[in-house]
């Protein structure tokens, strides 16, 4: 029954937000989001939300700050209108990165836009693989955790799969590695690399066997591409065959795209979490894979209580 859900979406990826309307077989909720000339947010909900199940899409991804000030103004709109429950559906959690100290004197940001989310009304969260798993934890509401694998192993699985070593661009990595490898029946390998400066990596040694072997560079998301690019030219010049990647946030900021072009890497797999800008879409390498299904059938079996975690089962 899906006479009581909608399905809000700010501005960040609407595209997303019509795909899984169109699997749940209703009408995308009318919401008026727009931007004041002297860029504050303005949000008018345009039809009865009175003890509704209401989802409010929105990615943090670039621009981050409006997008996330879009989905907090929108909720407090819900809250207002008199929602029965708010669940922010969050493809890509923006400051993610941010999720501990690691030096003196520095925000935990992810932790405050946990605080920020959960303060405006929110009353459950959807997201998609996140970059740290304890994330979920920073929220004292239910926090239900998506998985991008399933779409990625169908792809992988029919396109690369003969004589194929996944690999790990960093030991934070490597669970989501393994568990891929698991699923393949593959090895695994693990970059070392050591980080000289805020979006700046220098790939060092790699950990496994990729000799004669088709490599797939596995992450959660590629950002400027920089780790993404020499990782690949590291395993290239330890005798990988091939060089492919993988990830499901394309951020793909700065130079990302430019280089991802100019590099040996095959092809780059993406998620549909972040709407790619034209330059992009325009590039060759670069495949995208829609997993607005899977946040779809999430969403339809939060509304009807059922189980989300057997959907990876």
């Amino acid at each position: 029954m899906t006479d009581r859900l909608r399905l809000f979406s700010g501005n960040s990826n609407l595209d997303m937000a019509k795909e899984i309307c169109r699997y749940l077989r209703i009408p995308l909720s009318r919401a008026n989001v727009r931007t004041f000339s002297d860029g504050e947010i303005f949000v008018e909900i345009e039809e009865n939300v009175r003890g509704m199940d209401v989802f409010v899409l929105q990615s943090t991804c670039p621009p981050v700050n409006h997008n996330l000030m879009e989905l907090l103004i929108m909720i407090d709109a819900l809250k207002r209108a008199s929602s029965r429950r708010i669940t922010a559906v969050i493809p890509y959690y923006g400051y993610a990165r941010q999720d501990r100290k690691v030096a003196p004197r520095v925000p935990i940001s992810a932790k405050l836009v946990a605080d920020l989310i959960t303060a405006a009304g929110a009353n459950r969260v959807l997201s998609m693989d996140l970059h740290a798993g304890q994330i979920q934890g920073f929220f004292n509401i239910p926090f239900d955790h998506l998985f991008a694998a399933p779409v990625l192993l169908e792809h992988i699985k029919s396109h690369y799969l003969d004589d194929l070593v996944i690999v790990s661009p960093d030991a934070g990595g490597v669970e989501r590695a393994r568990a891929f490898a698991k699923r393949l029946q593959v090895s695994i390998a693990i970059i070392d690399k050591r980080r000289v400066g805020i979006n700046e990596t220098k790939a060092m040694n790699i950990v496994g066997d990729i000799e004669g072997k088709r490599a797939l560079i596995l992450d959660d998301m590629i950002d400027t591409a920089g780790t993404l690019t020499q990782a690949a030219e590291a395993l290239l010049r330890e005798g990988a065959t091939e060089v492919y990647a993988a990830c499901t946030h394309p951020v793909l900021s700065g130079p990302a795209v430019e280089r991802i072009h100019n590099s040996a890497i095959k092809e780059v797999v993406v998620t549909n979490t972040i709407p790619l800008r034209e330059e992009a879409r325009a590039c060759p390498k670069i495949r995208v894979l829609s997993v607005s299904n899977l946040l779809a059938e999430a969403i339809q079996r939060i509304h009807d209580e059922r189980s989300v975690s057997s959907l990876f089962v």
